[in-house]
């Protein structure tokens, strides 16, 4: 069950404050009878909606989280032909759309959805809805490098936020570092090349966490649908 202001919005027709004007102007009407309370709620599989007499077209929402691996792009089609994470959901009957993306070599959670509204909000950088990684990166960093990241570092494209950085693992043999890095914004490649600033290039990367989402008990390559307490803790992130 949802707000009929709410299924308004989401079919395209208006926001949701012009929705709300609709109703309150009597122009929706619910299976033939019109409707003027605005806390109404409908059944978007059952329910029949009529806007200035025009049957809607209401769209099932859905919500998949998805443990793209590396190679994969997070694309709905490839020019180059490579495998796309459309082809790791293909019994998934809706079209649904990636939120930001995870760049080929990347591997980790990835939302995908066909509800707008919320994926704008996921990736509007207004929200600071903030990601979670692990990057295995040459050498081992020192703290003071480290804090350029804290403070902010300076990329072609601009200053990043502050970011919260932490070392979990050295390897001395391999002069590698093993990195938790969590960040709020969605530039191209901003993790790896926050890290080729302070000299230390990336040798692998993985998103384990996104908003309140995490990839427990969710192997590589695989996806499952969100549980409605998961997408309702989404929506209510501010």
């Amino acid at each position: 069950m949802e707000r009929l202001q709410k299924i308004i919005s989401k079919a395209g027709l208006a926001s949701r404050r012009e929705a709300e004007k609709m109703i309150v102007e009597g122009r929706v009407s619910v299976n033939g009878k019109a409707v003027t309370e605005l806390g109404t709620t409908i059944d978007i599989k059952k329910d029949k909606v009529f806007v200035y007499n025009k049957k809607i077209a209401i769209e099932n929402m859905v919500y998949i989280i998805l443990h793209k691996p590396k190679r994969i792009v997070t694309t709905l089609k490839d020019e180059k032909g490579r495998m796309t994470v459309i082809d790791l959901i293909k019994d998934v009957p809706e079209r649904v759309y990636p939120v930001g993306r995870l760049d080929y070599n990347t591997e980790g959670l990835l939302i995908l959805t066909n509800d707008g509204e919320l994926t704008n909000k996921l990736i509007h950088p207004s929200f600071k809805i903030y990601k979670t990684y692990i990057a295995k990166v040459k050498g081992i960093p020192a703290e003071e490098k480290l804090d350029i990241l804290r403070v902010g570092v300076r990329l072609e494209d601009g200053i990043t936020a502050p970011a919260k950085v932490n070392i979990i693992e050295i390897d001395k043999s391999t002069d590698s570092a093993k990195i938790e890095i969590v960040i709020h914004e969605g530039k191209n490649r901003q993790v790896r090349r926050m890290f080729e600033a302070i000299g230390c290039p990336v040798r692998s990367l993985k998103r384990i966490k996104f908003a309140s989402l995490n990839l427990d008990g969710l192997a590589r390559g695989k996806y499952r649908y969100l549980s409605e307490n998961e997408i309702e803790a989404l929506q209510r992130m501010k």
